[in-house]
């Protein structure tokens, strides 16, 4: 094993999730990910926790659920880990293990060049601050609107909270991703229309090869005009997976936009809408599937305020 890698993994379990001596961390890998998950469980073990590795065969989209036996391991440990390919953050068994008081952290796609270099490297007691005060905003908020060049798309986010993903974990239920830095909410069914311009990358299909024109009516997706349109839209399918689900900002400065949804939706300054599953976060969508989308540099409103503009926070 990389002894380096040993020691970031170490250095991200206590200052992320709080790992202590005794406690029961369960690290879940897929056979994609096993070599850097082997890394994180030895670190756990090193730190004396009671460290178990599952290792599960790699699901088919993000969203998808893990084997029941996985998802049990998480609802019984303090700690869970997950480094997939596919993202399990907006799963059943992720919700449930937090409501069972489970500090988790998710690490859908992360790669050996994210534990070096990036958004991992960043001051999280800033990046924390900056969610908490996106969050709130979200949560206050009625409105969206997103513009970006030719195109606007609106929705409500009307009586929804807003979700902090600070990067840090350290109380009973607490759950985000790690890298982390954004702050997102579950837009109300139905609400969104008109169109809006990808330009960063697209979860599952890497950096956008040339801009994507999404439009979306009584928020559906009905149309994705681009060298990737087909691409996304075969992965969404024909039923509820084309529900708009999720508006998130980025908070980390130090994230970059890699082609990785996990480390590019957290770039500072960038906006990402997701399409598929949102009722682990306060929707009513439970579709199998959950696609990010990343905008770069939009004008962003809340209730007719500009909260975002040519890369800067507003808040």
């Amino acid at each position: 094993m990389d002894r380096s890698l040993i020691e970031i993994s170490k250095s991200l379990l206590q200052s992320s999730l709080g790992v202590k001596p005794g406690e029961l961390l369960v690290v879940v890998a897929d056979d994609y990910k096993k070599e850097l998950a082997e890394h994180v469980h030895q670190a756990g073990l090193e730190l004396g926790a009671d460290a178990s590795l599952v290792v599960m065969k790699h699901r088919e989209k993000s969203g998808q659920e893990p084997p029941a036996p996985v998802a049990a391991a998480m609802r019984e440990a303090d700690v869970a880990v997950c480094l997939t390919q596919h993202s399990l953050t907006h799963t059943g068994a992720r919700k449930e293990a937090a409501a069972s008081g489970t500090r988790v952290a998710t690490m859908p796609t992360i790669t050996e060049d994210m534990f070096r270099e990036g958004a991992i490297s960043a001051d999280y007691a800033k990046v924390r601050e900056l969610t908490e005060r996106v969050t709130a905003r979200l949560t206050a908020g009625s409105r969206v609107k997103i513009e970006k060049e030719h195109t606007a798309l609106t929705f409500s986010i009307a009586g929804r909270a807003g979700v902090p993903s600070t990067g840090v974990y350290l109380n009973p239920g607490e759950s985000g991703n790690l890298p982390s830095g954004e702050g997102y909410i579950a837009p109300v069914e139905g609400s969104a229309s008109g169109t809006l311009l990808v330009d960063g990358s697209i979860a599952g299909l890497g950096k956008v090869t040339s801009p994507l024109t999404l439009t979306v009516e009584n928020g559906r997706l009905v149309g994705a005009d681009g060298e990737q349109g087909e691409a996304l839209l075969a992965v969404l399918g024909d039923g509820d997976g084309r529900l708009l689900g999720e508006f998130g900002i980025g908070t980390n400065d130090k994230a970059r936009i890699t082609g990785v949804v996990l480390e590019d939706e957290k770039v500072y300054g960038t906006i990402h809408v997701a399409f598929g599953s949102n009722n682990t976060f306060g929707g009513t969508v439970a579709a199998g599937v959950h696609i990010d989308l990343m905008v770069l540099s939009p004008r962003v409103y809340i209730d007719d305020e500009l909260i975002l503009e040519n890369g800067r926070l507003l808040v």
